[in-house]
């Protein structure tokens, strides 16, 4: 299982457009609010209602867990429940995904030193110990990391990648038109 944490403020298409590509790869993606329902607001005033709240995730059951960017991620990184998630993630050997601001919190958890990450230009600073390369997207071990909002669709390529295989990941690149 696939878990994306979505708060008041997360980008949308940093959100959705990997979640689309997911799906479409028949990887189960279940959205979970951090904030105090499932209904939440986008950047963009797009409204979103998560499958479940952040209370109702099983950690025992998550393959992987995805943080997308934008104003909420400095929510996500309030959060207990996300950091716990994340702390369960490390321990067990999940993958963890962060895109555009959101690989901060994982820099400012010492989880990318040492290691090659991407973020958005200008969070740099929070990816403590970590070897910036500018790719639109980044995996290091169990962490992957992309840019922003333009690495959307790589991202979730790659994670289909990860997730499934890089044949399925190159089938669903050529039927959505993206070759």
């Amino acid at each position: 299982m696939v878990y994306v944490v979505l708060a008041d403020g997360f980008e949308e298409i940093e959100a959705i457009e990997p979640i689309d590509i997911m799906r479409r790869a028949g990887i189960e993606v279940t959205t979970a609010s951090v904030m105090e329902t499932a209904s939440v607001t986008g950047a963009h005033g797009i409204p979103v209602k998560a499958d479940i709240t952040v209370r109702d995730v099983d950690p025992d059951n998550m393959e992987l867990l995805f943080l997308p960017g934008g104003a909420g991620h400095t929510i996500l990184d309030a959060s207990n429940e996300v950091h716990a998630l994340i702390n369960h993630a490390v321990t067990t050997r999940k993958y963890i995904a962060a895109i555009c601001a959101a690989p901060s919190i994982l820099g400012k958890k010492q989880l990318l030193s040492g290691k090659k990450a991407t973020c958005f230009p200008g969070f740099e600073k929070y990816c403590y110990g970590a070897e910036i390369t500018g790719e639109k997207v980044t995996r290091d071990g169990m962490i992957i990391t992309a840019r922003g909002a333009g690495a959307a669709a790589e991202l979730g390529f790659a994670l289909v990648g990860i997730l499934k295989d890089d044949k399925t990941a190159g089938e669903l690149r050529l039927s959505m038109q993206y070759e």
